[in-house]
């Protein structure tokens, strides 16, 4: 029986869209007593004790969910420090790395934690803390530019830095391929899964490289809001052909919105635009057309012109139903409120169809300078 077990591993390797990349990933933590695996995932969870001696483990309160890697916190001095994590990579090799915040329970006098978060010496964002049962989850696309990387937290203006898990996913070769990444990380500033069937995201083992998919069904204040009337939600079971570039999960793929009246309209804000960003669009015909039937559309709004000007149609442009179509919009400005409308064309019998989309904020990579041990103080930006 092992040797049947491992031969099927080994048979996996071989499978381009999995790549065993599995057994790469790295997720730590925060503040954990020690180390487990995940039941819900079978994801093996290392704690930071023997990699991070500063700050102290925090248990959470009122945390809200049941996930392990949510009880414990790491918190950290409101110093002049920069108190970094250093996660071993393969030079020149894309990685997802995402870092997330639970704070649990309310905090003292309605204050609660806004510090910086940085990317070696890129600084990745800033951490606002506002809701005290919500994660805050911040994904950064990068092409590693060494054997390690350093994610570092410092310079808070309330209370003190905390962190809850570090993650660190190989993609597969091919995956979020620009023509900046000399130059640009990419960091996710939406990853949105349309006609979800719940409201819990999806992400491994669905996804093979655990993105973290966000079902449209959770409403947060201005995200996903004036959706056009008409818009209903489908699904189906057949498999979906989804092996090209981004390989979106098959189950994020099996599901989607339609605009019944002819467009499919979404408001949504984005945090840290305007900016330049690469937007991702997903599409697959999912449902079985008639032989008079067509689904033809165009991007109405924002209008950018090698792309508005564009007809989609699904089937044609993926080479057959079920299968992936993923247009992607390589470095378009995005304001902070992005308002986005597709329209069927007047020779179409079917309204605009999607599936997913992602959009990614291209962030300049500052030179790293500095060997890091743990801590080190520096200049605070602003």
């Amino acid at each position: 029986m092992g040797f049947v077990l491992q031969s099927f591993v080994v048979l996996l390797c071989f499978t381009p869209a999995i790549v065993c990349q599995v057994t790469e990933f790295v997720s730590i933590d925060c503040g954990s007593a020690s180390n487990y695996t995940d039941t819900s995932t079978g994801l093996a969870w290392t704690s930071d004790a023997g990699m991070m001696g500063q700050g102290k483990p925090v248990v959470v309160v009122n945390a809200n969910v049941n996930s392990q890697q949510y009880q414990r916190r790491r918190d950290f001095p409101a110093d002049s420090n920069k108190y970094c994590y250093t996660l071993k990579t393969k030079e020149r090799r894309r990685y997802l790395v995402r870092a997330t915040f639970l704070y649990g329970s309310p905090a003292a006098e309605g204050t609660y934690p806004k510090f910086e978060l940085y990317l070696d010496a890129t600084k990745w964002g800033t951490i606002t803390i506002s809701e005290s049962s919500r994660i805050y989850v911040n994904e950064m696309i990068i092409r590693a530019p060494s054997n390690s990387i350093d994610v570092c937290l410092c310079c808070a203006t309330t209370e003190s830095p905390f962190i809850s898990t570090l993650e660190l996913r190989p993609l597969n070769l091919s995956m979020y391929a620009t023509d900046y990444e000399d130059n640009f990380y990419l960091k996710v500033a939406a990853r949105v899964d349309f006609g979800a069937q719940s409201k819990e995201p999806i992400r491994y083992p669905d996804d093979p490289y655990d993105r973290i998919w966000d079902s449209d069904l959770k409403k947060r204040p201005n995200f996903l809001v004036d959706v056009a009337a008409g818009t209903e939600r489908i699904n189906t079971t057949k498999y979906i052909d989804t092996n090209t570039r981004e390989y979106p999960p098959v189950k994020v793929m099996q599901t989607a919105v339609v605009g019944t009246k002819g467009m499919l309209s979404y408001r949504l804000n984005l945090d840290d635009f305007p900016a330049n960003a690469r937007a991702f669009a997903y599409f697959a015909e999912i449902e079985d057309l008639g032989m008079n039937e067509t689904r033809k559309f165009k991007m109405e709004h924002p209008y950018v012109p090698d792309y508005s000007n564009a007809v989609v149609n699904i089937a044609e442009n993926a080479n057959g139903s079920y299968t992936l179509y993923e247009p992607s919009y390589m470095n378009i400005t995005l304001d902070f409120i992005l308002s986005f409308s597709f329209v069927k064309t007047p020779d179409s019998t079917r309204g605009p169809l999607l599936s997913a989309m992602e959009i990614c904020r291209y962030v300049q990579i500052a030179t790293k300078t500095d060997e890091q041990d743990g801590t080190m103080t520096i200049p605070c930006l602003v």
